[in-house]
């Protein structure tokens, strides 16, 4: 014998097994109604007594793959500060705007900048990242001071070459 609770709120039996078996086919109780076996204290839904588990739908347990968590910012590589450092001063150094300006400054800030990135990286490989940007930092470097020197060379040597092997030296004439 079983005592129900009804959607109303309202206590209900004792009725047998087959009357509520009955109950659950009429809908007038599912598996979240809470029963009670007669003489015991403990009231639970229908859907947790074995006799009734036949009339109840259980849907599948889904099986949940373990979500694994991102790794923390200590594992992750970061991009070293100085090789992207390098980079720039390279950039910089090969543009008009650097060689005018700053003439050697950015070319010989991108070496040093993008030479200790190098170093930083290959001293962590598993904690720092960046070597294209150290590599590329350094030959824009490079370029930087090479350009302007051979750019004037070039200019100087012109300038000679449009003239009479006479006027390469100075001669004064009173």
């Amino acid at each position: 014998m079983y005592k129900i609770i009804g959607a109303d709120g309202k206590e209900y039996g004792p009725v047998s097994a087959e009357q509520l078996r009955q109950w659950i086919a009429d809908g007038r109780a599912n598996a979240e109604t809470l029963a009670q076996l007669v003489g015991s204290a403990e009231w639970k839904p229908l859907g947790r007594f074995p006799e009734f588990d036949q009339f109840f739908v259980h849907p599948p347990s889904a099986v949940i793959p373990p979500a694994h968590p991102p790794a923390p910012a200590a594992l992750r590589p970061r991009v070293n500060g100085h090789a992207v450092a390098g980079f720039i001063m390279g950039i910089l150094g090969c543009t008009p705007f650097g060689w005018i300006c700053c003439i050697p400054l950015f070319s010989v800030l991108g070496i040093i900048y993008s030479s200790n990135g190098l170093s930083q990286i290959n001293r962590n490989p598993t904690q720092e990242t960046g070597r294209g940007f150290a590599v590329a930092g350094l030959v824009f470097s490079i370029v930087g001071l090479v350009a302007p020197l051979a750019i004037s060379a070039l200019f100087s040597t012109m300038g000679m070459w449009g003239r009479h092997p006479f006027f390469w030296h100075r001669h004064w004439h009173f």
